[in-house]
């Protein structure tokens, strides 16, 4: 191992008088330095990547992570309940509300039934919403897990909860772990890349996909799908290529001499950092270019090139998978259905919001299956939560709407392993509580890593005293949705 590489497997150096006045004197500019470099700057005192080789035989090598950010109502898209249909606008029954806590429901509310109707899709007849017809057309690809449940009901706890495996912010997130675990399959692209749609961004900020504790390199790198596709990626009025090769030795040179004299992990780091930014100067706009597409394929999707949208992004995930970015992560925002006015009800918002996912999901599922990558891709359809099997009804409203609800919810996966064509799991009569095959969050986030090779009791990271990993000391693989 090179002297430099060592370093990593040393804890942090006893800071001393001399590292104290050392890096004092770097003063404005190193923090200018350090701000270009990353917004939450890395403790860590590890390797920049874990293992190079995965525990055992993966069955998917790369993720697509479609997260629908304010969750989608069950009830309303992948779970009927004709019970409901017979209760609809009754007061509900006292057990589900007795020793209940609910983010906005006050009183006792009534039942709410779906106003939407169910068709049984593909060779397996799953019962799916008439709200995603074009997800239906795909029905035999995914999993549907209906038994999902989580310990949070406000939104940024629980995004936090799925992807870093805690409530509280500072942990890594899911695509972190595993480019640290499992490394880059393309080192002129980042191995972890976002992107989001809906007009806002995730509740819980950037930090779900924040590299936590460990190396800044394997924060997610959040790109845009209208203009420049990283801010500040091109070079300055003046500079040319050559000139900002030799900037970057430069700066390289006095990183290395730093990294040896101070044993800091993080300039080894920024090293990385450095040499990549400059090799996606190159890659980035060429894979970032849909309009390079067939307009058969843009149409699939419901794409248009130099536009900004949730279809633009399923296309560019399909590029980059294409181009073995090992994490892809989609955020869409608006699916906060509370029912307080039309912008949040299940009348006008919900197919609002469907009917700018469905066509380009479904298109997106196809593609990957005709260009022989769904095989060993995971796709991952969620929310953070599910929603109550009563009408919210927040101060009298006259709109439809469901609270949040943590004791179960709906999501889907496709591709890489999973069993296909099968629905996981079953709700009781409401769909408010599960009655059979529960899948935790941390059951969820052991059976990603087993998809893709690894076992997540033995991705650690030491830290603070301890050894920490993503589903903290739980989780197990759940047999049932694998193929």
């Amino acid at each position: 191992m090179d002297p430099l590489s060592q370093l990593y497997l040393q804890q942090h150096q006893e800071v001393t008088r001399r590292w104290f006045l050392g890096q004092v004197g770097l003063g404005i500019g190193g923090l200018a330095l350090s701000s270009l470099i990353s917004d939450h700057p890395s403790m860590a005192g590890e390797p920049l990547q874990g293992f190079s080789a995965p525990h055992f035989a993966p069955k998917a090598r790369r993720i697509i992570s479609l997260h629908m950010a304010g969750s989608p109502p069950q009830h309303d898209l992948f779970d009927p309940k004709p019970l409901l249909d017979e209760l609809d606008g009754q007061p509900c029954p006292d057990n589900l509300i007795d020793g209940e806590t609910f983010a906005f429901i006050k009183g006792h509310p009534k039942i709410l039934a779906s106003p939407y109707k169910f068709h049984r899709h593909g060779s397996c007849g799953m019962e799916i919403s008439e709200l995603l017809p074009h997800l239906g057309e795909v029905a035999d690809e995914i999993c549907l897990i209906r038994s999902m449940h989580t310990d949070q009901f406000n939104h940024a706890p629980a995004q936090l909860f799925i992807y870093s495996g805690s409530s509280r912010f500072g942990r890594p997130s899911m695509g972190s772990w595993l480019t640290w675990g499992l490394g880059s399959m393309n080192r002129d692209l980042p191995s972890f890349i976002v992107f989001v749609s809906g007009d806002k961004t995730p509740s819980a900020g950037k930090s779900v996909w924040g590299s936590g504790f460990l190396p800044s390199v394997h924060q997610g790198v959040q790109c845009r799908t209208s203009g420049d596709p990283v801010l500040y990626l091109g070079d300055p009025p003046g500079i040319d290529r050559d000139t900002r090769r030799r900037t970057i030795d430069a700066i390289q040179g006095l990183d290395r001499i730093a990294a040896e004299r101070d044993e800091d992990a993080e300039t080894l780091t920024r090293i990385e950092q450095y040499e990549l930014a400059f090799r996606m100067q190159t890659s980035v706009p060429h894979v970032m270019d849909i309009s390079r597409e067939k307009p058969s394929t843009l149409a699939a999707y419901g794409a248009e090139p130099g536009t900004s949208s949730f279809a633009n992004n399923c296309l560019l995930a399909r590029r980059l998978i294409e181009q073995d970015v090992r994490f892809v992560q989609l955020f869409d925002w608006g699916w906060d259905t509370h029912g307080t006015a039309p912008h949040d009800d299940i009348i006008t918002q919900l197919p609002k919001k469907c009917a700018e996912t469905d066509r380009p999901v479904a298109a997106l599922i196809r593609d990957l299956k005709q260009r022989g990558l769904l095989d060993d891709t995971l796709v991952i359809w969620t929310g953070e939560f599910g929603r109550t099997a009563m009408n919210e009804e927040r101060n009298g409203s006259k709109f439809l709407g469901r609270d949040h609800h943590p004791h179960c919810y709906s999501m889907w996966m496709a591709g890489g392993g999973v069993r296909s064509g099968h629905v996981h799991g079953e709700t009781d009569q409401l769909g408010y509580r599960i009655s059979k095959d529960p899948v935790s969050v941390h059951d969820l986030q052991a059976s990603i890593l087993h998809l893709m090779g690894v076992d997540h009791l033995q991705l650690t990271y030491p830290y603070q005293g301890r050894d920490f990993r993503l589903t903290d000391v739980h989780g197990k693989v759940v047999p049932g949705i694998l193929a």
